[in-house]
């Protein structure tokens, strides 16, 4: 299907901003190959090759690239769903799915996770926390990032309840295909 067309403010800020996480994903992988045969290269010589910067930087681009396009992904309802079960509910089943989903599941926990992730990364930011591992990089950047990540991706299942309302409200059911 295609993808779904931003609808208002809060829909084409997911889908910026998961668009721009995208160009992370060359780079992440780029340190991916090449951390991989830096170790096999530094393995048949007998030396260390790779760094823990580099490794600390592949999997803080994943974890940005995960957390900021999760909100696009669900944005075009790309996620995981059961699509056995919401093909034998209809478009209303589906809009009602996705309220009670929405209301009951993804925003309460996205509410816990920026609860339980907040105080964290404030105090990383207040001492300018570093990698623990000689020579790694800075830590709060990223867990900065989860937050924010969490902060759209609740802003984006808000965006979907208010979809979900309103077809339900309207007579054809979900104004969208999924």
């Amino acid at each position: 299907m295609p993808p779904n067309p931003p609808l208002g403010p809060i829909d084409r800020l997911s889908a910026a901003v998961g668009r721009a996480s995208a160009w992370l994903l060359p780079g992440m992988l780029a340190l991916a190959a090449g951390n991989a045969l830096l170790r096999h290269i530094g393995r048949a010589l007998g030396l260390s090759l790779t760094s823990n910067a580099l490794l600390e930087a592949q999997w803080m681009l994943f974890s940005a690239v995960f957390m900021l396009g999760a909100a696009k992904a669900l944005q075009e309802g790309a996620h995981v769903r059961i699509d056995l079960l919401s093909a034998r509910i209809g478009p209303r089943g589906r809009a009602a799915v996705d309220l009670l989903g929405g209301l009951c599941c993804l925003l309460p926990f996205c509410a816990f996770a920026i609860a339980s992730t907040a105080d964290a990364a404030r105090a990383s930011v207040a001492v300018w926390e570093g990698s623990p591992d000689p020579g790694g990089l800075p830590r709060w950047p990223i867990k900065l990032v989860v937050v924010a990540g969490f902060g759209l991706l609740g802003l984006q299942g808000l965006a979907e309840v208010l979809r979900a309302a309103r077809a339900l409200r309207s007579d054809g059911g979900a104004p969208r295909a999924r």
